[in-house]
């Protein structure tokens, strides 16, 4: 972080809130003290908002759907891993005012909806909440992506656009750089770092047309997203604020352990 929270600004529920995306690492990033404290520091320099909607790269399902309006269950979504990490909790209050506004702004920009009441918090969803807003008092509700289609990801942020003027978090989880062959091993590649700078100058610009056609305009987009559900997130962020377009900035930036998966995490307006 390069900026600390104001006076008026930190722990204080606001009107208008930001709109942001985080990388937001596998459930190992819980005991990486540097970054959980990266993510709280970005939580304090936020006003608190009255609630946040997750979107995260660990749900695609169609139509878009809405996950559980109480405390359930987390789903632990990850393999292999020591028994400590299936054993958080994050029992952050269920948002069903939230729930049944998200509906109404869906129906009304003609983007189906369904409700999943049993699904809880993914560990794209969870793991950077838990750094953020440790307390876990803030309502949460997850929105599924409903497909990997760019145009499609964009629109649905532009119908939830509204939600920032009522104090509510529009929050994308990913990653901008995502290839597990190369999970865990030590050194940055160039690669890597093409495409963060790629998509760092993109997002301070808000390029959309660059932002949506990644996959022939950024460099060695093939390698750092073989696969791209992670990127999706961002789209969502970007479509809820092209209408107004305000200033990006980076709370977070770097890489993993110093391998291939950026930190990279914007913050518009």
């Amino acid at each position: 972080m390069n900026r600390k929270p104001s006076e008026s600004m930190a722990g204080q529920p606001a009107g208008r809130m930001p709109v942001i995306f985080a990388a937001h690492g596998a459930p190992v990033l819980l005991d990486d003290a540097a970054w959980m404290g990266e993510l709280a520091a970005w939580a304090a320099a936020m006003p608190k908002p009255k609630s946040v909607l997750m979107v995260s790269a660990h749900w695609e399902e169609r139509p878009a759907a809405l996950g559980a309006t109480r405390t359930v269950p987390l789903v632990y979504d990850f393999y292999g891993f020591p028994e400590r990490y299936y054993r958080t909790t994050y029992p952050a209050p269920g948002a069903p005012e939230l729930a049944a506004r998200v509906r109404d702004l869906l129906r009304a920009n003609g983007i189906a909806s369904t409700d999943e009441p049993e699904r809880g918090l993914d560990h794209g969803a969870y793991v950077p909440l838990v750094a953020m807003y440790p307390a876990a008092d803030v309502p949460v509700l997850q929105l599924s992506m409903p497909r990997l289609d760019p145009d499609e990801l964009f629109a649905l942020g532009e119908a939830l656009a509204p939600l920032r003027e009522e104090g509510v978090l529009v929050f994308g989880s990913g990653f901008l750089t995502h290839n597990m062959r190369f999970a865990f091993r030590p050194g940055i590649p160039a690669w890597a770092r093409e495409f963060d700078a790629w998509a760092a100058e993109a997002l301070a610009r808000l390029d959309v047309d660059a932002l949506l056609q990644f996959q022939r305009r950024a460099p060695a987009a093939a390698t750092a997203l073989p696969t791209w559900e992670h990127y999706a997130p961002v789209l969502v962020a970007a479509g809820a604020v092209a209408a107004e377009r305000p200033p990006a900035s980076f709370p977070i930036t770097g890489f993993w352990m110093d391998g291939a998966f950026t930190k990279r995490s914007v913050q518009f307006g």
